[in-house]
C-alpha cells in the first residue's frame, strides 16, 4: 500500500530531536505503524503472542536495534515503558525510540509519566488533505497575513463530501470502493464491543446495550450530551443501563481514541455572560457514526440536517490535525447568553482564531455565521487576549472567498496541511 505524507510527519522529527522517545497515539488502523516505520531505522511488533515470553526472558531485546527504534503496540506489554525510560536515561540521547499505541494502558497512573524524556503525538484518521481529497489552496497558518482570499475552489462536490464522510479517513480504504468502506466501518464498530473495549476493560460489555449506546452517541455527535442523557436514550426501548456504566464505556472509547472531547474555551469576556464548560462529544472518525446508524452516502446526502451535524465533526477532525502542526489547541465556545462558536484555535503565544462550521453556503447561512463571529470578536476581552488572528466559516460549498467584514469563507476540501510552525 502506498504511503501518503501525514501531518504528523511535520511534527515528529522535531519531537525526536528533543525527546529520547516519542509516543504516537491514535485509533487502530489510522496509520501509526506506517508513519512510525517511515521515521525509524529498526522496529519490533509487540502484538505477536510470542513477544510476552521473549520479553520476560530478555527485556533488553525490545530495546536493542538501530535508532530510532519503533516499538509497535507497546501498550500490550506496558512493562516496556519503565524499561524504555531507564534506557533513555542511560543513553542520554534524543531520538532513540518511537512507540505506537492504540490504547492507553489501565495502569498508566502507576507508571512514571516520562515527562522530559518521552513526548506524545496524537494521530487521527486521514484528513481530506492527507487523503488527496482537497485542492490544498488554503493554509490556516497563513490566514493571519491574508486579507483576502481569491481563486479558492473546493475539490469535492456535495455528493463526494457525503461519500468521504461515510468512507472515513482510514489509510487502508484509500483505493477501495465505497461499498467495501461501508463494510469495513460496520466491522470496526462491531469490533469495538467484541474486541477492543473488552480488551481494555477485561470484560465484554453487553452487546445490545453497547450497540444502543454507540447509536445514541452517533445521533448526538458534536453535542454537549451528558452520560445521563445517553443512558435515558438507551433505556427508551426497555434496555437497562446506568449513567455510571455509560461513563465507563465513554471512558473506554476515549482510551482507545475513538471518542475525543472538544473542551469548552475559558476566556475573559467583556459581558457578564457565564461561560458554559461542558465539552462536546466528538468521534475521532465520524464515518463510524454512519456505520452504526446504517447510513449510506445517498441517505446522508438526502438528510442535510444530520449531514450538517456529521460535517461539523468531520471538519473538527481535519482542523484539529492541521492545528497540531501549528501547535494550536482546539476548543468550542458557548455562554449563558446563547452565543456559540463551533471551533476556537488557541495558539502558543495566546492569540486565537474562531471558526464557524456550516455544511451549506447560502447567503443566509453565511450571514448568520458572520454575525456570530463578529459578535464573538466583540464579546471576547481583546484588551487581554488581543484581536483574533482570523475569523472564518468552514463550509461544504464550492468556492472560497472573503466577505467585506474580513471573514474568510473556506470549503473544507480546500484546506491544506499547514507548514510547521
Amino acid at each position: 500500500m502506498r504511503y501518503l505524507a501525514r501531518a504528523v510527519d511535520k511534527v515528529l522529527p522535531e519531537l525526536l530531536s528533543g525527546f529520547g522517545g516519542v509516543v504516537i497515539e491514535g485509533a487502530r488502523a489510522c496509520g501509526k505503524t506506517s508513519t512510525g516505520l517511515e521515521h525509524s531505522a529498526s522496529s519490533i511488533r509487540l502484538d505477536d503472542p510470542r513477544m510476552s515470553k521473549l520479553i520476560e526472558l530478555d527485556p533488553s531485546y525490545t530495546l536493542a536495534g538501530e535508532t530510532p527504534r519503533l516499538i509497535d503496540e507497546w501498550q500490550l506489554q506496558p512493562q516496556v515503558w519503565n524499561s524504555l525510560r531507564h534506557e533513555i536515561d542511560a543513553r542520554q540521547k534524543a531520538g532513540q525510540f518511537i512507540l505506537s499505541g492504540s490504547a492507553t494502558p489501565a495502569d498508566e497512573a502507576r507508571r512514571h509519566t516520562g515527562v522530559g524524556r518521552i513526548g506524545r503525538l496524537r494521530m487521527r484518521p486521514m484528513t481530506l488533505a492527507e487523503s488527496e481529497k482537497s485542492s490544498n489552496l488554503v493554509d490556516l497558518g497563513q490566514l493571519t497575513s491574508k486579507s483576502k482570499l481569491s481563486g479558492v475552489r473546493a475539490k469535492l462536490t456535495y455528493q463526494e463530501l457525503a461519500e468521504a464522510a461515510v468512507t472515513g479517513g482510514w489509510p487502508s480504504l484509500l483505493d477501495q470502493k465505497l461499498s467495501f468502506a461501508m463494510r469495513f466501518n460496520r466491522s470496526y464498530v462491531e469490533d469495538l464491543s467484541t474486541l477492543h473495549v473488552p480488551e481494555l476493560l477485561g470484560s465484554r460489555p453487553d452487546t445490545v446495550r453497547f450497540t444502543r449506546l454507540f447509536q445514541s452517541l452517533s445521533r448526538n455527535i458534536g453535542s454537549e450530551v451528558t452520560a445521563s442523557t445517553l443512558a435515558k436514550d438507551v433505556n427508551a426501548d426497555g434496555t437497562e443501563i446506568s449513567a455510571k456504566s455509560v461513563r465507563t464505556y465513554l471512558d473506554a472509547l476515549s482510551r482507545i481514541f475513538i471518542l475525543e472531547e472538544l473542551p469548552a474555551w475559558s476566556v475573559a469576556v467583556r459581558s457578564k455572560a457565564r461561560l458554559r464548560n461542558q465539552a462536546k462529544l466528538m468521534l475521532t472518525e465520524p464515518a463510524l457514526a454512519c456505520a452504526s446508524l446504517g447510513i449510506s452516502a445517498t441517505v446522508l446526502a438526502q438528510d442535510p440536517e444530520y449531514f450538517g451535524q456529521l460535517f461539523e465533526n468531520m471538519a473538527v477532525r481535519d482542523i484539529r490535525t492541521y492545528a497540531s502542526v501549528l501547535d494550536a489547541q482546539t476548543f468550542h465556545y458557548r455562554d449563558s447568553n446563547g452565543l456559540e462558536s463551533d471551533l476556537i484555535l488557541e495558539f502558543p503565544d495566546g492569540s486565537w482564531a474562531a471558526l464557524e462550521i456550516k455544511l451549506g453556503s447560502s447567503d443566509k447561512t453565511l450571514a448568520q455565521a458572520e454575525k456570530t463571529l463578529l459578535k464573538l470578536a466583540h464579546t471576547v476581552n481583546t484588551e487581554r487576549r488581543g484581536q483574533p488572528r482570523f475569523l472564518a466559516v468552514i463550509t461544504g460549498g464550492e468556492f472560497g472567498f472573503t466577505l467585506e467584514s474580513g471573514i474568510h469563507v473556506i470549503p473544507l476540501s480546500a484546506l491544506a496541511v499547514p507548514e510547521a510552525s
